[in-house]
């Protein structure tokens, strides 16, 4: 058998070959290059496409509309485009409910009938309540490129303050609307990147969080420094807002600032730069003192829960590698006055929440979600039964709710809006989608490998029931691995279509992400970074060895850290994939720190300024790492005009790297959407726009 499997490979391989040296290697176009040389800690660094990085540009404009050209030229060449298009678009056409809560006397939900470009904000006057339009976000651009990005209802449910983003970018827009009225206030807050709205108790105002205003050429660039806390009055004009808090000595370090249930308290949630690790401080509203440190130490995370009176719940690592939840009394914060409510269990803590008199915990056993009922001093107080092997993912609550709302989803079903009962612990479904596609004829399962240094990871595999394993299917494997971000299972439309075109998904929980707690996490950043280009390697590996594909058959795809994953990856075996498609990724290593929210990435990554963390980086940067006259795989990079995260430039700069350094017939193509950003508030159109560009080049270069 084991024979009989390698000669499989081998005619699969040839056959792949031979199939791709029957295409012609296309002709790119000319990049602007330049001579720039960067001297690292005495070692030179050419940075040939430096100007790419300038999107404003007219040499770079001129290159993007070739590449996109030469792009869509390409793809146009795949058969069934149109079909996949029809299927994508009946797929993505169903009711999607999100966000639902309690609004004072009134519930609030997003819902997106089906091809909306964006989810509307409804709020309703009963739990099973026809709801009226509150905003709809649909109505600020034709081409529904305008997205909510944030959103906070006051606490008796009468003002909603929300934050609307323009093409992509993380800059937001907050305005405040009466709920009974529709109607906006007066009030505009700007120059905020993903910050939180936390309302007074008397909802006269509410705090948020703000970057200095960047000059006009600078928005797509300027990196995130000097974030500062204010309270907005409602009525008065943004710059007559109070400075509350700032970190002048530290300016990459961010801060959130929370309202308590009952107001007494202001918690500000300070973010250092290293992911997994945070200072927690409070200040007391009615007296107007200085912050108070809870803690200080920076050694853990310390997520605040809910203050009831003085004590303070806190979901923490601290002393707790797959974390628990203790309670501070914030009068007596010193630690041998913390008691422990949640003691450390087998599986991950991922979520808590605290209502009705009752705790939630919800946990990550093997990546996916269990979830359970404790009374306040941490007693067993039920199971909460979720429908099986997925995620559930818990709305915004208060301490005084009788009830809680969560959505569960997987690989092969949308989500389900569900409410939980705290009083009796029962489930039951408030909103249920009606689907395109019978949900019976997919599965998912989930395998173990393991990687180079003998770690074992999980992978969930999905695709149509009855699969043969005779190498032939085509397969797409997925992967993050970073930033403590858990890969659990979600739904996705455009994974569906390629379920139903016969091909598997693979998505593997690599090192870096936070599944099984911090040691996780912590074995693949920094100088660990490696070993999650191991476990992604490991898993190709594993799909080839157990049949489920083969080499030619093979593409990788992964976003932002996920696109840094792939294009690593491929530098490093290139011989054991078909195809790459590396989105919106970190692709520069020694420059990352300098734009957008890459400031706050050195406790990741480490820092190309610092002699050793340059080593680490240089050894697997994407962009450094091209070698030419390598005979890569075919690539498709893609990325957006107004991502203001990871900027357009790292994506320019490694495909124009990779078409010059490609020796074999693999084309090597970049898509630059517009009017986009690093992924959030994509419009469905255009999201099923891009999944056809996807399957068309996988259709082309897979041979499938």
């Amino acid at each position: 058998m084991r024979l009989q499997f390698w000669l499989l490979t081998i005619l699969s391989f040839a056959a792949g070959a031979l199939f791709s040296q029957t295409r012609p290697m296309l002709k790119y176009p000319a990049a602007p290059k330049g001579d720039q040389l960067d001297d690292y800690h005495g070692v030179k660094i050419a940075d040939p496409f430096r100007s790419l990085e300038t999107a404003e540009a007219e040499s770079t404009q001129k290159w993007v509309e070739q590449e996109n050209t030469l792009t869509a030229t390409y793809l146009a060449k795949a058969q069934g485009r149109d079909k996949i298009r029809q299927e994508l678009t009946a797929l993505y056409d169903y009711e999607r409910f999100g966000g639902f809560q309690k609004a004072g006397q009134r519930y609030l939900y997003h819902h997106n009938s089906g091809l909306q470009n964006q989810s509307v904000v409804y709020v309703a006057a009963s739990l099973r309540g026809e709801g009226k339009i509150l905003l709809d976000p649909n109505t600020y651009r034709a081409d529904g490129t305008a997205a909510l990005a944030g959103e906070s209802i006051s606490w008796d449910g009468k003002l909603f303050a929300y934050g609307v983003a323009q093409a992509g970018s993380d800059w937001t827009d907050w305005r405040v609307r009466d709920v009974a009225t529709g109607k906006d206030l007066p009030d505009l807050v700007q120059w905020t990147k993903g910050s939180a709205v936390s309302w007074t108790l008397q909802g006269d105002g509410f705090y948020y969080s703000r970057f200095p205003e960047p000059r006009k050429e600078e928005l797509l660039t300027a990196a995130a420094l000097h974030e500062k806390v204010y309270f907005h009055k409602l009525g008065d004009p943004q710059s007559a807002d109070k400075l509350v808090f700032e970190t002048p000595e530290h300016p990459t370090w961010t801060t959130s600032a929370m309202v308590t249930d009952e107001g007494r308290y202001l918690l500000l949630y300070i973010f250092t730069g290293q992911y997994g690790v945070n200072l927690l401080s409070y200040i007391d509203p009615q007296t107007g003192g200085k912050p108070v440190p809870v803690f200080d130490t920076g050694a853990a995370a310390y997520s605040p829960v809910a203050v009831l009176g003085s004590t303070l719940y806190v979901s923490t690592t601290d002393a707790a590698p797959r974390g628990r939840v203790i309670a501070v009394d914030l009068l007596h914060p010193a630690r041998q006055n913390w008691r422990e409510i949640v003691p450390q269990q087998p599986e991950t803590l991922d979520d808590v929440r605290i209502a009705g008199g009752r705790i939630l915990v919800t946990y990550l056993k093997d990546a996916h979600s269990t979830a359970k009922l404790l009374t306040l001093d941490g007693k067993p107080a039920g199971d909460v039964a979720l429908p099986g092997l997925g995620t559930a993912s818990w709305s915004g609550s208060k301490v005084s709710d009788q009830e809680l709302f969560y959505t569960f989803a997987s690989y092969t079903s949308p989500a389900t809006l569900f409410r939980l009962d705290l009083t009796t612990g029962t489930s039951e479904v408030i909103r249920q989608p009606k689907l395109a596609f019978d949900p019976a004829k997919f599965e998912t399962t989930q395998v173990f490998y393991t990687s180079k240094d003998g770690t074992r990871v999980p992978m969930f595999l999905s695709h149509k029931k009855g699969l043969k394993l005779d190498g032939n299917n085509p397969a797409i494997l997925y992967g993050y691995g970073g930033f403590m971000v858990p890969v659990t299972p979600d739904f996705s439309a455009g994974f569906l279509e390629w379920m139903q075109l016969g091909g598997v998904l693979a998505v593997a929980n690599l090192r870096g992400g936070s599944e099984y707690g911090d040691a996780w996490h912590e074995a693949g950043m920094l100088a660990r970074k490696q070993n999650v280009f191991d476990d992604f390697i490991a898993a190709g590996e594993y799909l080839i060895a157990a049949k489920y594909t083969s080499t030619p058959k093979l593409a990788i795809f992964g976003g932002s850290n996920g696109g840094l994953l792939v294009g690593a990856v491929l530098n490093q075996r290139p011989d054991l994939f078909g195809a790459a498609m590396p989105a919106v990724g970190v692709m520069d290593m020694l420059r990352f720190h300098k734009f957008g929210f890459g400031t706050q990435w050195v406790g990741e990554y480490g820092s190309p300024d610092n002699p050793e963390d340059f080593k680490t980086l240089r050894a697997y940067s994407p962009l450094h790492n091209i070698r030419k006259g390598t005979s890569y795989p075919a690539v498709l990079v893609t990325t957006s005009d107004h991502d203001d995260r990871v900027m357009p430039g790292h994506s320019l700069k490694y495909a124009a790297a990779l078409q010059e350094a490609q020796e074999g017939p693999a084309p090597i193509l970049i898509r630059i959407e517009t009017r986009a950003g690093h992924g959030a508030g994509k419009p469905t159109s255009k999201q099923i726009e891009e999944w056809v560009d996807r399957f068309a080049f996988l259709k082309l270069t897979l041979g499938f």
